[in-house]
């Protein structure tokens, strides 16, 4: 089985999109209104960022989760000892960044949860009625004036040959949100779990959007739409020396939406991120 990209501009973009979705948990679009200059750029100026002492001047508040998370701190993945080789910055419109990035970055999570709204519509318009019935409201108004839409800028540093045994750039893991976007990244490495078990590469063409169901989307839908299994393997040979930058966007409902009986938002998200010990 293969993940094969879908032309954001074909007549049946939405069915072939939520088909991919439904029978891998990922969906990969072609042709989309994302600016590839824009995502460049951003790579550009973010993995100069990264590589200089200032990033330490915007370390993250433990309570709001913005700012800069060093490797130190990086997350372990529900049932995995072993900290991902990775550092981050997280993103929000209200919360810390760099003056010198902060106009391009607002402008790409703009651009990008206007994408995100659409893209749940198509979601909600191909759920069959008995799934779309239990939605608590329509998916795109779940987002509506959130401030919980997260934009994080993902940097696997070159690889020095004296990392943990076992420990890689991202462990299995699904993500907790509605849906994530996220464009191609700078350097392969992307896999997702086929329902068989076996790992598949996740196409990585400069251009391709890449989007993926989270937990949220799977309670809300009485998992009909899986949250899929997914990880960054560590590159090999002369690959170790390249670093990897990747920009994914998570989109948060407001923490009252109701997603299920069990959960709305809120308690959802406080349940994760205490498994993952960032809280």
């Amino acid at each position: 089985m293969q993940l094969k990209a879908v032309d954001y501009n074909a007549p049946n973009a939405a069915q072939e999109f939520v088909e991919s979705l439904r029978q891998t948990g990922f969906g990969v679009l072609k042709n989309h209104p994302i600016q590839q200059s824009s995502v460049a750029s951003i790579y550009k100026n973010w993995e100069a960022f990264f590589n200089t002492y200032e990033k330490n001047k915007f370390v993250y508040n433990k309570d709001k989760q913005d700012g800069f998370f060093p490797q130190s701190v990086s997350e372990v993945a529900k049932g995995f000892k072993k900290k991902d080789i990775k550092e981050y910055f997280h993103y929000y419109p209200w919360g810390q960044c760099p003056d010198a990035l902060r106009e391009e970055l607002s402008t790409y999570y703009k651009n990008t949860s206007s994408l995100a709204a659409e893209l749940l519509s198509w979601i909600e318009n191909e759920s069959p009625e008995e799934v779309s019935k239990h939605y608590s409201m329509p998916l795109s108004s779940m987002i509506d004036d959130s401030e919980q839409t997260l934009l994080r800028v993902l940097h696997y540093p070159p690889l020095a040959g004296d990392e943990e045994p076992d420990a890689i750039r991202a462990a299995a893991h699904e993500d907790i949100n509605l849906i994530t976007l996220l464009p191609a990244a700078n350097e392969p490495g992307l896999q997702v779990k086929a329902k068989d078990g076996t790992w598949l590469d996740v196409p990585c063409d400069f251009g391709n959007l890449i989007v993926n169901i989270g937990d949220m989307l799977q309670e809300a839908s009485g998992h009909y739409f899986p949250s899929t299994t997914h990880r960054v393997i560590n590159p090999e040979g002369t690959d170790v020396t390249k670093a990897r930058i990747s920009l994914p966007l998570f989109l948060h409902p407001r923490p009252d939406v109701k997603l299920s009986e069990r959960h709305t938002a809120g308690t959802y998200l406080h349940e994760r991120l205490t498994e993952l010990g960032v809280l």
